[in-house]
């Protein structure tokens, strides 16, 4: 049977309705041309203190770049928004992978921005150790807090530095402070010695526990215990309720093993579910009372002080460190006894003085 001379075979591909392009030409070349000015200090600053979150986040990009020669623009603008700061609280919040850090973070921070309260949410995403990239997803974990015209989320990518914690955390909780935030939270990715590196620049520590997951006592680090000013185990909803419980029980048990802290505060022990929202609101009476009897006995400006001093050291340290591996000579004279070492010609303690006889004397 001959096919119709006009009539075209169903298995035929037709033309697809042409798709408008989403971003005109002209919308584009206008991101990008704005993307090649760079602010001045001054109109960073002035951005900050007026609330602009635009100015707030390229002046966080500005002293997160490990370019030598944002530096001093960095400091200008950290110095300059210094005198504006220091008007919030700053939380840490820690545990492991898979303990629901982002969920809890979310209906922890909804609930302050419901108190009237502007919430930066500082989350530190780990770096892969290969590849040195990050996923940087926590503003898709956090939907509803990302919404917020009072919150604000900023992942980092934790880089190489102790613990996972990113390079300038500390000075983007001023940056934060300054753009009007009263209350900072700061995210751990939950592994290393991330907690020392958060516990030394927050004023309450929050430890994120669940039940059921076999490590209620055996698989809790003593120091991280001792760091904590309260555990909240999460996730306590259906039927994970009666072990929540019996969780808050066994931990209360354990706090009684540790001495008592300077702050002259009891840590406590409290149950909740980000996703009923159950027990949030206790978990923000719990940090109300801390820092009424803080404030009131002195330690938290003492703490702030002892923190400001020990950010001191660590700055310094960094700088050396920086300036030691950047400089060309030693890039070379690295090279050379690296070799050296590896070959068992000369030990690994020898091959550092060398260098770093080298490095002072230059």
């Amino acid at each position: 049977m001959k096919k119709a001379p006009n009539k075209k075979s169903a298995l035929e591909e037709k033309e697809g309705v042409v798709q408008p392009e989403s971003i005109s030409a002209s919308v584009v070349e206008h991101i990008q041309q704005f993307r090649k000015v760079q602010p001045s200090s001054n109109e960073l600053i002035k951005g900050i203190l007026d609330g602009n979150i635009t100015s707030l986040s390229r002046a966080i990009t500005l002293v997160e770049s490990t370019n030598s020669n944002h530096l001093a623009k960095a400091n200008e603008v950290i110095n300059a928004c210094l005198p504006h700061a220091n008007r919030s609280v700053r939380i840490g919040i820690t545990g492991v992978p898979g303990v629901g850090k982002s969920t809890f973070i979310e209906a922890f921070g909804k609930y302050l921005t419901g108190l009237g309260k502007k919430v930066a949410v500082l989350a530190v995403d780990p770096s892969s150790t290969i590849s040195h990239g990050s996923i940087l997803g926590d503003k898709t974990r956090m939907e509803e807090l990302v919404k917020d015209k009072n919150a604000y989320i900023r992942p980092s990518a934790s880089g190489d530095t102790l613990g996972g914690v990113a390079r300038k955390t500390r000075e983007t909780i001023t940056l934060c402070e300054a753009c009007g935030f009263d209350t900072i939270i700061i995210e751990t990715v939950g592994v290393g010695q991330s907690e020392t590196a958060v516990h030394s620049m927050v004023d309450f520590f929050l430890l994120l526990k669940i039940s059921g997951a076999g490590d209620e006592l055996q698989g809790i680090k003593r120091g991280i215990m001792e760091m904590a000013d309260a555990i909240v185990i999460n996730k306590a909803d259906g039927d994970n309720i009666k072990r929540a419980k019996l969780a808050k029980t066994e931990f209360n048990r354990a706090l009684h093993l540790f001495p008592a802290k300077k702050s002259g505060w009891v840590p406590t022990v409290s149950t909740c579910s980000s996703y009923t929202k159950e027990g949030i609101d206790g978990v923000w009476n719990t940090i109300s009372d801390y820092l009424k009897l803080t404030e009131g006995n002195g330690y938290f400006e003492e703490k702030r002080s002892s923190q400001n001093h020990y950010w001191m050291l660590e700055t310094i340290n960094e700088r050396l460190k920086n300036d030691f591996f950047n400089h060309p000579e030693i890039a070379t004279l690295l090279e050379e006894n690296k070799k050296a070492v590896q070959n068992n010609e000369i030990s690994p303690f020898a091959a550092a003085s060398i260098l770093l006889e080298h490095y002072f004397k230059k």
